[in-house]
């Protein structure tokens, strides 16, 4: 089967940063599905482990986590799906990834595709969606879809991809004020277009920002990007016993300026339960149904923004050079081999 890979971690711009690759078909275990992959989008983690994380030597690693296709095989104690079944999924962290013809993954953490969304359309959710969800429902614990909140949800970099989609889940879901941040017109924009009620600009104190569209406080933060450096911002906007969930890398998070009004801190990984085998695996299985559901009843939309070409080395390398500029807005899409 065809995929994309690499063997040594590096920049992008290294000739062999990411390669095409010819490897045997893989066997489904007891619960895996093997997909037969038509669409793939690209995110932060595959930079980032591309650039850091070096495979064993003399070995290759596929990246990818986001992936649409169709299931080719079931393991032989797979319940929920059957050869021919439309799927959608974001994979796990330590096993194969998704840049690849065909595809291993647990049952319990794939969703049934949207029906109204194409492949390439429907690749663009699952990771961001299943951060979103948990983040804001689990991490937050905002409680779903209960309209008669008060109070305000800041979303700090709103145009990216996960900040694209859980600016939709909480515009429609909740009843919070929603203010997402950005720093150009066209993501300014983009957030309007997911659902934001206000949008201000990163590129200043957030404290401030929220002061002059009249809002004195926030209730709750989903720190998306850059964390530390607004922490000081947040821990003024932030109200008494208000929560935080941030979804980044800060090397440093220095939370104690937090204490004086409670403030409590979540952390949002959404390989967690792949990682560990966690019992409640089944809830990413159900929370990519309802997105699907969701899709389909017209009260979500993709953030696909581009499509960057079928699945190879070379337009990998431009998708992951456009991620690592920061400057993405929604989700780029690759289809097909």
């Amino acid at each position: 089967m065809k995929a994309v890979g690499y063997r040594v971690a590096g920049p992008v711009s290294a000739d062999d940063s990411l390669v095409d690759l010819e490897l045997p078909a893989p066997r489904p275990g007891p619960r895996d599905l093997r997909v037969a992959v038509k669409a793939i989008s690209v995110n932060p983690a595959d930079v980032q482990i591309r650039a850091r994380m070096s495979p064993p030597q003399g070995e290759v690693r596929i990246l990818g986590f986001d992936a649409a296709g169709v299931v080719d095989s079931v393991g032989s104690d797979v319940t929920l799906f059957k050869p021919g079944d439309e799927v959608f999924y974001a994979g796990a962290m330590d096993r194969p990834g998704t840049n690849s013809e065909l595809h291993l993954v647990d049952e319990c953490v794939v969703g049934h595709r949207p029906k109204t969304l194409s492949f390439g359309e429907a690749a663009a959710l699952p990771l961001t969606s299943i951060a979103a969800g948990e983040l804001l429902f689990e991490r937050l614990a905002i409680p779903y879809g209960v309209k008669t909140q008060v109070g305000a949800l800041l979303i700090v970099n709103g145009a990216g991809g996960v900040g694209s989609i859980l600016t939709q889940l909480a515009r429609r879901l909740t009843g919070l004020t929603i203010i997402a941040t950005a720093s150009r017109p066209e993501t300014e924009a983009w957030c309007h277009k997911m659902g934001a009620h206000h949008v201000i600009n990163h590129r200043h104190p957030l404290d401030q920002g929220l002061k002059e569209i009249g809002i004195g406080e926030v209730a709750y933060v989903a720190g998306l990007t850059a964390t530390d450096k607004h922490l000081p911002a947040i821990a003024e906007a932030i109200a008494p016993q208000g929560r935080l969930a941030l979804i980044d890398d800060p090397r440093v998070l220095d939370i104690v300026n937090l204490k004086r009004k409670s403030v409590s801190v979540h952390w949002e990984l959404m390989f967690t339960p792949t990682l560990y085998q966690t019992p409640d695996m089944i809830k990413q299985h159900h929370l990519l149904n309802e997105v699907a559901a969701l899709v389909d009843a017209g009260l979500l939309r993709t953030t696909l923004t581009e499509e960057a070409g079928p699945i190879n080395a070379r337009n990998l390398k431009r998708v992951h050079s456009q991620v690592e500029s920061h400057r993405n807005i929604g989700k780029t899409v690759l289809s097909g081999f």
